[in-house]
C-alpha cells in the first residue's frame, strides 16, 4: 500500500499481521531502503557496545509506568538528542508484502508502521525511516548515536505526546535479525525506531538495521 493511499480518518486498522510475519516483512522491506549513496567520509554512526538493550522489566511489571493510551494516528517524531523533528506518515504493506517505506526523496520524513499498534498503545509500535538518500543524510542518519536515557517524543493526532525513553540501541545483520526480540510485546507501551546500518557496499547496500529500543515514560 502506498503512503498516498492511506486513509486520513482517525480509525484503527481493521487487520494486523501476526508478529512473526511482521518481523520478516519489516526486515525485508527495510533492506529495500538501503539506497544511500555510501559516499560520506565516516558513514552513519553505529551503536556502541555499551548501548545494547537491557532486559529489565520484560514481564511488564515496570513500576510507575504511565497507563497505555488508546489508538491514534501518528503526526510527528522528535528525537532531540540527534536533532530529529520530522512529520510522520502511516506506512503499510504493498501488494507484494513489503513494508512501504516513506518516499526516499524526502529526507525528513518518518513512517509509522500501521500494521502494529500506535505509539502509546500496549504493545510494540514501530517507526521506520531512511538513513540517507542520494543527496546525503536522511531523517534517521544519527540513530546509532543515541544513548540510553535519550527520549523519543511521538506527537499523536489526538493531541497527546507519548514520550519514550531509550533503553538500548543495537545493529543487527539483516540475515540474522532477531524478530521476536525486536517486535515482541513486553506488556508495556514500547517503541522501536529502525533504519539501515552496519557495513555498506555498492552491490548490496547496508548489511544491517539499527534498532532503538524505547519504553513509554510520560504522556503530555
Amino acid at each position: 500500500m502506498s503512503v498516498s493511499g492511506m486513509a486520513e480518518e482517525e480509525e484503527r486498522p481493521r487487520k494486523r499481521a501476526p508478529w512473526g510475519v511482521i518481523a520478516l516483512v519489516l526486515l525485508t522491506g527495510l533492506a529495500l531502503i538501503r539506497n544511500g549513496s555510501g559516499e560520506f567520509d565516516a558513514g552513519p554512526p553505529q551503536p556502541a557496545t555499551a548501548a545494547a538493550a537491557d532486559s529489565g522489566f520484560a514481564d511488564g511489571s515496570r513500576p510507575g509506568a504511565p497507563a497505555p493510551l488508546p489508538f491514534s494516528v501518528v503526526d510527528r517524531i522528535r528525537i532531540p538528542a540527534i536533532q530529529v523533528d520530522a512529520p510522520a506518515v502511516p506506512v503499510g504493506l504493498d501488494t507484494e508484502g513489503w513494508v512501504d517505506a516513506p518516499p526516499p526523496e524526502d529526507s525528513n520524513l518518518a513512517g509509522w508502521f500501521s500494521g502494529a499498534v500506535s505509539p502509546g498503545e500496549k504493545g510494540t509500535a514501530v517507526v521506520v525511516g531512511h538513513v540517507d538518500n542520494s543527496r546525503g543524510p536522511a531523517v534517521f542518519y544519527g540513530l546509532g548515536a543515541l544513548e540510553k536515557g535519550n527520549h523519543v517524543e511521538v506527537g499523536r493526532r489526538d493531541g497527546r505526546t507519548a514520550v519514550f525513553e531509550i533503553y538500548g540501541v543495537e545493529v543487527f545483520e539483516k540475515n540474522d535479525f532477531p524478530g521476536d526480540r525486536v517486535y515482541g510485546s513486553t506488556g508495556n507501551p514500547e517503541l522501536r525506531v529502525i533504519t539501515c546500518g552496519g557495513g555498506f557496499s555498492q552491490r548490496n547496500g547496508y548489511d544491517g538495521n539499527v534498532v532503538a529500543f524505547a519504553r513509554m515514560v510520560e504522556v503530555r
